[in-house]
């Protein structure tokens, strides 16, 4: 397992029972999460005065229930990296701890090419590899449908200090942009994609991870550089395995470029055990 060890502004302090209890920065947020399916060992204090609890709903979705009056948000921070923290209506808080794994890979990537690099950043949330890309000295292209949180991924470029970095912010459909990429010709060193495991384009086509995964790596390809630095894959997708993205990545971009390729789950350390909690998995390629 690839493990987020060196966070201090976040930590996973216990599981159990279905339900995680972590710090972010000195707010104490208590959220499910389906991978926990083992026992608690003990409701301690800790677990009983959170700040937050979201309690899902037999119906649907769920909410939060506070025990005190919590700023809209707030900030965190991971090396030089800063993020704005807001619990959402749907359990998340802006922020993929776990996935500070690649950022710290990333960083060493981009800054050891010598050479500019150009990434494109797909389905890229509030953009937490977008900024570490900027940090490193990438030209970065970040991608996503949905309008607020590219926004918040503006928020969290300037929060880090990196507003003058060369960041394009596109509120698209991700398969559409990458169409118009290769009409254009436009190439990039690095792709990173953190795909749903289903979605609708906005014509109404279906997307679905198990079919459309390798054809969509297929397309990136074509708007890649001649010599390509790396593609990362994220996935949260329950069923699909890291052989899975292995596979994937070693019949396109192995095939065509050689490199090499690392796969497996990313998660994060639990600080009342000596257990991790599994949050996806990852699959990279490199030159």
């Amino acid at each position: 397992m690839f493990a987020a060890t060196d966070w201090k502004d976040y930590e996973l302090l216990d599981t159990g029972e279905g339900e995680k209890l972590e710090r972010w920065g000195n707010i104490v947020l208590r959220r499910p999460d389906p991978q926990i399916i083992w026992p608690l060992a003990k409701e301690t204090a800790d677990w009983r005065n959170a700040d937050a609890h979201y309690h899902r709903s037999s119906s649907g979705g769920g909410q939060w229930e506070y025990k005190k009056q919590l700023p809209e948000r707030w900030t965190i921070g991971y090396r030089d990296l800063s993020f704005h923290i807001k619990p959402t209506s749907f359990k998340h808080t802006g922020l993929f701890p776990e996935q500070a794994v690649n950022w710290a890979w990333m960083i060493d990537k981009i800054q050891g090419a010598g050479r500019m690099i150009r990434v494109l950043n797909l389905f890229a949330y509030t953009g937490g590899a977008s900024v570490a890309c900027a940090y490193a000295g990438a030209e970065v292209c970040h991608v996503d449908a949905s309008k607020g949180v590219v926004t918040w991924a503006k928020e969290n470029l300037h929060l880090s200090g990196l507003g003058d970095r060369p960041v394009r912010f596109i509120t698209d459909d991700v398969f559409k942009f990458v169409q118009r990429e290769q009409r254009r010709g436009s190439k990039y060193d690095a792709i990173i994609m953190d795909p749903p495991s289903y979605g609708r384009g906005p014509n109404g086509e279906t997307w679905k991870l198990e079919t459309n995964l390798y054809p969509f790596v297929e397309s990136c390809m074509s708007i890649m550089t001649d010599k390509p630095l790396f593609m990362l894959i994220n996935s949260y997708t329950t069923g699909i395995s890291a052989t899975v993205l292995k596979n994937v990545l070693s019949l396109s971009l192995g095939r065509s470029y050689g490199g090499s390729i690392t796969c497996g789950e990313i998660g994060l350390p639990i600080t009342a055990s000596s257990l991790s909690l599994p949050c996806g998995i990852l699959g990279r390629w490199e030159a």
